[in-house]
Order: structure tokens, then sequence, then C-alpha cells
């Protein structure tokens, strides 16, 4: 179980969880050598599995045919596993590197994680326990721990200084930039990441940065003059 968003978007960052493929590492039946792998033997007894079926790739030690040893699982996300492996499936000490730079750190068991923290790409790292990051009493994003406050007039808006430019329609949900009409979130550099269920869009659209402003108050036009207030005085 590790965070599920980012909280480079919002000062609101309250942790959610989910357990997806991430947590698990892929079953067994997909790293066993079939028809749809590529095997290339080399002579350190290491071998390099391109999975064509599902979009993953395996470079390290194997046996019987089966991921065994140490190595790295690549996930067609580009979120690369390296680690300790077992008769196909994570176990022992392993790393899954999320491609926006932040890490996942556990020790795995028949390819499910029993003990590890989340390491953010800025380097904060996630507590589950007394976690005071962004919280009603500390709004400090960690890079302003870390480097202090910006002088008055050019404070932070995002973790990140400057801020990332906002696609029009869309919100910076902190992994990448997400559009409601499509419920696509793409990576800040266009590659597709996901589709959003309905909690995370009601999630992103609630808490995150977006591209347009909105006013705030009164809207001027929408009261009515009073004819002593527009005329002018003597």
């Amino acid at each position: 179980m590790f965070p599920r968003r980012i909280a480079q978007s919002s000062r609101d960052f309250q942790p959610q969880f989910h357990s997806d493929v991430y947590s698990h590492g892929p079953s067994s039946n997909l790293c066993h050598l079939t028809n749809s792998h590529h095997c290339e033997c080399r002579s350190d007894n290491q071998v390099n599995l391109v999975m064509e079926l599902i979009g993953s790739s395996y470079k390290g030690d194997t046996k019987n045919g089966r991921m065994h040893g140490k190595g790295e699982y690549t996930f067609p996300t580009e979120t690369k596993y390296v680690g300790e492996m077992k008769d196909g499936m994570f176990h022992g000490k392993g790393v899954l590197h999320f491609s926006n730079g932040s890490k996942y750190e556990a020790t795995w068991e028949n390819g499910i994680a029993k003990q590890g923290s989340f390491t953010f790409a800025d380097g904060l790292q996630y507590q589950e326990k007394d976690w005071d990051y962004c919280d009603g009493y500390d709004r400090r994003f960690y890079s302003e721990r870390c480097n202090g406050l910006r002088p008055a007039g050019e404070s932070q808006l995002t973790d990140l200084h400057p801020p990332r430019v906002i696609p029009d329609g869309c919100y910076d949900c902190g992994d990448g930039f997400y559009d409601p009409k499509t419920r696509v979130i793409t990576s800040h550099t266009g590659r597709f990441l996901r589709n959003a269920d309905d909690s995370e869009h009601e999630w992103i659209v609630r808490t995150c940065r977006k591209a347009w402003d909105e006013v705030a108050g009164v809207n001027p036009k929408s009261v009515a003059t009073r004819p002593e207030e527009s005329s002018s005085i003597n």
C-alpha cells in the first residue's frame, strides 16, 4: 500500500491509498517462458525477456525459465522493479522506481509487499503516522521546508517553482495532467498514464490546481448600481 496521488498540485494533500499491479508484482504465469516471449541467453547465465503480450520486459537471473535471483522488471508504464525474485515473482528486497522519480522500497513475499516506504521525487518520505506535510498547521511545501520560504509576493503555488504550465481545460494532478472531458491522465511529457475512475476524478477536480482562474466573491457586473452611487459629488 502506498500513496496514490502526489501532493505537488495541492496544499490540501490527504494521502489516499490503493493496491494495483505494482503492489503485487507480475503474476507467475506471465513470467514463464512461452511462445510470446523472446529469450536471449548469455554466458553469464542472465537473460533478457521481452514480453510482447503484456508490453513488459525483464533483465536478470532466471531459473527453469522463470525470473529467479536478482533482476529488473519494467512495466509498460516505465515503472521499474529492481531487486530480488523467486519463482517468477517479486520476493525479497526490491524497489519500485516510478517514472516521475518517486520510489517504493519494500520487502516482498510471493509478489506482495509486506513492509515498505514510499519516497516522493523530491526526497520527502511518506509516513503513515504523524504525517504533518501540508496539513492545516504547516502548509509549506517540502522544497520550502528544505530551502525556506520565498519573499512576499513570490509564494510558491506548487512544490516545483516556477510551477508547470497546465494545458487549457486540464488539471495538474501531481504525476501528470488530467483532462476532465476525456478522463485521461497523461504524464507531463504527454505519455498516457491511466484513465481516472469516479473517485480520482472527484479528488482531482476538488483539490488540484487547474489551468484557469476563478473569480471569488461578488461579480460587480451582477450588482445593480443605485443612482446616488453613480452620481458625482459636487
